[in-house]
């Protein structure tokens, strides 16, 4: 017997579904939670386990159908959903639930997105990059000498800071303060509470504020200077003030390129075996460098070959998936989404492009995945795993087990899928890494 009334279009990508459960059904559910409401009840004038059904019923009548059409509803999408042949792309919209009466059906409506019709064509012809992957001579030059920066000790100089160098410095953040005529300085300013912060920078350094790098070149020793900084992009707020005053200035003694470098890194006897492991390691970079950028041709290409009609809800799902991944990064920064002066729906309109770019190619690949008969087996998906395991350093058992638990193992093999999707489309039959768990 079908337990659905009705199949609805109700926009682009999205049915409505009206699904009845039958009065069987429905009144086995509420003799069934009516008899373990009794069980666990006790009422005056009633031993534990012995209240009667009719009043266990009267006396918790909102309790036991809420819980009746939580058992119920889940169950029977999962029905309905069989019968109507439906793939949707995330849980269904239930609404207009029915009232339960005795002997009567439960009605629901269930509203679910479902993936836009899709028909492949041709999959050949893409234009993708072929950059080369051997080293030049000189990115292998550039290497040895990153690699001479980061092996040399440092030591103190006697001139102005320059780029590269390290500096030692004193900063304190400046505050407005009575006039110089009033006792506070030259400028009107005077420092802010606190004693003055010891930090230690090296000139050109991308992860130290740009201004304090600008502000401590060609600072010797025992001189200051000042700059000023916005507390974040696009903040409305009043740049900061700071004084800095350089303590020490150190540059890097560099190791000459020779067979002392290699041995001085390690494990090298000659400057020709640590020359060669350079190029290796660059030739491996290069090499996954290529592919990335084959891979972001083909899925630009693959989008603009077959446009579609993307669903709304889904592509929201991800903007908000992406805000949460933003908000844990400030997390891990130590500061607090909640108050930072952020405007997140601007931030969502910003990324909704790079959202909608995801949730298309998802369902491309896995369209490609279909017709090309793709699929990851059990021994495939527990290889995965493993190597998942081994990364975060656990068993992996027990990372099966929590991924089944937290529904995330079918997404890892729908992942696994859309990889494979992806090398058939390359050409490629090189094993690749395992993705990152699917949120």
């Amino acid at each position: 017997m079908s337990v659905v009334l009705s199949v609805q279009e109700t926009g682009p990508c999205r049915k409505q579904l009206k699904v009845e459960i039958p009065a069987s059904a429905v009144d086995a559910e509420t003799a069934k939670v009516v008899r373990e409401w009794g069980r666990k009840t006790r009422l005056p004038g009633f031993r534990k386990g012995h209240v009667p059904p009719a009043v266990v019923r009267h006396r918790f009548k909102q309790d036991i159908e809420r819980e009746v059409v939580d058992r119920l509803l889940p169950a029977f999408w999962q029905q309905a959903k069989a019968e109507s042949d439906l793939d949707p792309l995330a849980p269904p919209e239930v609404e207009d639930v029915g009232t339960l009466a005795e002997g009567k059906p439960l009605t629901f409506v269930a509203t679910v997105e479902v993936r836009p019709p899709i028909t492949l064509g041709d999959l050949d012809g893409f234009a993708l990059p072929d950059p080369a992957t051997e080293p030049t001579d000189e990115e292998v030059a550039e290497a040895l000498d990153d690699l001479r920066r980061r092996v040399a000790a440092w030591r103190a100089v006697e001139r102005p800071a320059a780029r590269g160098d390290r500096v030692t410095a004193e900063i304190a953040e400046i505050g407005a303060g009575p006039s110089a005529e009033e006792g506070g300085g030259e400028g009107g300013e005077t420092a802010g509470a606190g004693e003055p912060q010891t930090v230690t920078l090296e000139i050109g350094d991308p992860a130290m504020w740009e201004e304090m790098s600008l502000a401590v070149t060609g600072l010797a020793a025992g001189q200051e200077g000042r700059f000023s900084r916005r507390p974040g992009e696009g903040d409305a707020a009043e740049p900061r003030s700071f004084r800095v005053k350089a303590v020490q200035v150190e540059e890097r003694d560099l190791l000459s390129l020779d067979d002392a470098l290699a041995a001085w890194v390690g494990k090298y006897e000659t400057l020709e075996a640590l020359r060669g492991d350079v190029v290796g390691g660059l030739r491996l970079q290069k090499i996954e460098a290529r592919r990335r950028a084959r891979e972001t041709a083909l899925r630009e290409q693959l989008r603009a070959r077959y446009p579609l009609n993307l669903p709304r809800g889904v592509v929201q799902h991800e903007v908000e998936h992406l805000l949460r991944d933003y908000a844990d990064q400030l997390a891990r920064q130590g500061l607090d989404p909640k108050t930072s002066r952020i405007d997140w729906q601007d931030l969502g309109d910003r990324v909704r492009p790079d959202a909608e770019r995801r949730v298309h190619d998802r369902l491309l690949l896995d369209a490609v995945a279909e017709r090309e008969a793709i699929a990851v087996d059990d021994d495939e998906l527990a290889a995965a795993v493993a190597t998942l395991a081994r990364a975060q350093g656990t068993n992996a058992g027990v990372l099966r087990s929590r991924l089944a638990e937290d529904g995330r193992l079918e997404a890892l093999r729908v992942d696994l899928r859309r990889g494979r999707a992806v090398r058939r489309l390359l050409g490629e039959e090189a094993e690749t890494p395992a993705p990152a768990i699917a949120e």
